[in-house]
């Protein structure tokens, strides 16, 4: 079922001072231009790794979810890793028949890769926020 890491996940205050860090201490290349994800409540921006790629979420509005996150975690963290699956519909199932939570309604909504996602309760995965997102079908990652 589970498929390859497409992303970890981390809160910032700031997208540009996180991308700044990346830059200049670990020596990324590549970060993509900040996005807004209203539905979501973030704001997000990729940068891309030789293998995977790294999503910077820092809020957007006074409802966002990162909002809390930030509140425990004011310098930012890792928020959530994020794998691939075929199926989304038939990973969330058999995830709800293992018996675990799925965040939300239950039913997927479109993540920032333009494709559906869905997030696995941290109780039920040791302690970390899972999201899984259905494989691009384009081969774009």
């Amino acid at each position: 079922m589970i498929g390859r890491l497409n992303h970890v996940g981390v809160a910032t205050p700031s997208i540009e001072a996180s991308v700044a860090t990346y830059r200049d201490i670990l020596g990324a290349t590549k970060a993509h231009d900040p996005f807004d994800l209203p539905a979501q409540g973030v704001r997000v921006c990729f940068i891309d790794l030789p293998n995977s790629q790294i999503e910077l979420i820092e809020p957007l509005g006074d409802d966002s979810p990162i909002h809390g996150f930030l509140a425990k975690n004011p310098k930012g963290g890792q928020h959530h890793v994020c794998f691939e699956v075929e199926d989304i519909l038939a990973a969330r199932d058999a995830l709800r028949e293992k018996g675990a939570t799925i965040l939300g309604t239950g039913e997927p909504r479109i993540g920032a890769h333009g494709t559906p996602i869905i997030f696995v309760h941290p109780k039920d995965m040791g302690g970390v926020l899972v999201e899984l997102m259905e494989t691009p079908k384009d081969g774009g990652h």
